[in-house]
């Protein structure tokens, strides 16, 4: 095991787009390096650990069993589709590894607590992906709004979407493998407002349906509005149809924070209704490349204290976002073909 002078030793389950955004910014964190790759090819998974290899070598495993065997690895990164997540996190935590899982950590709350309870029971961290929550902007925002600097908070606005190309991003399209607007774009602003207001106490949602095999029905386009403990209100639009501002704001009642990619902002900015001078609100420490890298520092410092969960992705906020996305789709008619 690896002692806390010693790099972190991951490896990545899976070599899709979001497998590399994590190496890329890994190779950015000193004390952490990428040792092995999995995938359930062994010319993909040698292609991508020739690409990481700067930092050292980098095993290239051609199954995904081969990989949660590999000895040399302290924590082991799932970044394969949502309907593969609770299998592939099975199969590393029971072979005695930490793990980061990409968020949606699975396809339902039912599953997520299933993960949760396993790497509760083997003693082993485990994290959901959300890599905002680590964002040092978002950091400082939250606790910003939360003392009540820049007034009370009323209204929070967050929107996420794109353009699902059906031969680029043929994942986000295929129920079978969890496609859902909700579940990649519609958990960064259901996880913004949870940060800043806390669990809602009530949600309703309206969204435009796509079909796919075996019945199963999944949301295209999809708008969600929330009520919270203090009576702030949010709006939140996720969509694979159309392209939207990737943008979010505060409404206090003295002014009015924005923020551009807001679930990975580079700037947020408060404009005070009264005329004063607008704030810049700058994170305590800088952004690691695309932001990745906060996630992956974040992770490594748990992992030396021997945490088995983080204060900023804690599990009970992540089963909440899960019990809040199963009544979303429940109450717009969404079902998933792969659900356990």
């Amino acid at each position: 095991m690896t002692t806390n002078s010693d790099p972190i030793r991951w490896g990545i389950l899976g070599t899709g787009r979001i497998a590399h955004s994590l190496a890329t910014d890994l190779m950015l964190v000193p004390d952490g390096r990428l040792v092995a790759v999995g995938s359930r090819s062994t010319e993909s998974a040698e292609t991508f650990a020739k690409e990481y290899a700067a930092n050292g070598p980098v095993r290239a495993h051609g199954s995904y069993e081969e990989l949660a065997a590999d000895e040399d690895v302290d924590v082991v990164y799932i970044a394969s589709p949502h309907s593969h997540h609770l299998e592939h996190a099975t199969l590393v935590l029971e072979a005695g590894k930490h793990v980061l899982c990409e968020k949606a950590l699975t396809l339902n709350a039912a599953d997520s607590q299933k993960m949760v309870d396993l790497a509760t029971s083997k003693k082993l961290f485990l994290m959901e992906a959300m890599w905002m929550a680590t964002n040092p902007i978002i950091r400082r925002l939250v606790a910003d709004v939360r003392s009540g600097r820049f007034g009370v908070p009323r209204h929070v606005h967050a929107e996420l979407g794109f353009v699902a190309d059906p031969e680029r991003h043929q994942r986000l399209l295929d129920p079978a493998l969890g496609a859902s607007a909700l579940l990649d774009m519609g958990i960064y602003p259901l996880t913004f407002a949870h940060l800043l207001f806390g669990e809602a106490r009530a949600l309703t949602a309206q969204a435009n349906l796509g079909e796919g095999a075996d019945g199963a029905t999944f949301d295209l386009d999809l708008v969600m509005t929330g009520k919270y403990a203090g009576n702030e209100l949010s709006t939140m639009v996720s969509s694979v149809t159309s392209y939207s501002s990737r943008a979010a704001a505060i409404a206090t009642d003295r002014g009015r924070i924005e923020l551009t990619d807001f679930h990975h902002p580079s700037s947020a900015v408060f404009t005070p209704a009264d005329g004063g001078e607008p704030v810049e609100i700058v994170g305590d420490e800088p952004v690691i490349g695309a932001g990745y890298g906060n996630e992956i520092v974040e992770v490594q410092r748990c992992l030396r204290e021997g945490l088995l969960e983080s204060p900023l992705v804690p599990h009970s906020q992540t089963l909440s976002l899960m019990r809040q996305m199963d009544m979303i789709r429940e109450s717009i008619g969404a079902r998933y073909a792969t659900e356990s």
